[in-house]
């Protein structure tokens, strides 16, 4: 057991590993692989077999600096989509305490008390303060 444990640490010496983006090809892999299991079809099957062998090769990879730009690339994108996801559950969870608005000058969102008619709010982001009509 402890020779096999020391090939594969020395195999794997100077190899980038997995990341996150490994993970979640490995994922979009196994939901290719169920649909395909489904469904039967050539192209699927062409489309997973390319996304493990991807995943593969990233992890034996042994330009480290070119898997992590990549990594880093999804790590920024999937934390935009895990946002705007997160602030989607917020505003179902507070759908009757709070309403939420965009600041007309930053565009950010405000998250604001239920204080029906019109208010005047001041965005803490800029500073700019305009009008808000909440009605239910």
């Amino acid at each position: 057991m402890w020779r096999l444990k020391q090939a594969i640490y020395s195999f794997m010496y100077g190899r980038y590993g997995v990341d996150k983006l490994y993970w979640a090809l490995l994922a979009v892999w196994i939901v290719l692989s169920v649909v395909n299991a489904f469904v039967g079809s050539v192209l699927l099957w062409v489309l997973e077999t390319a996304v493990a062998g991807f995943a593969f090769f990233r992890v034996l990879s042994r330009n480290i600096y070119r898997r992590q730009t990549e990594n880093a690339k999804f790590l920024k994108i999937s934390a935009g989509i895990k946002s705007g996801c997160s602030l989607s559950f917020q505003r179902v969870r507070d759908i009757f305490k709070k309403r939420y608005r965009r600041c007309k000058t930053c565009k950010s969102v405000l998250r604001l008390p239920i204080k029906r008619g019109t208010n005047t709010v001041r965005c803490p982001k800029c500073g700019n303060a305009f009008k808000v009509t909440i009605i239910i």
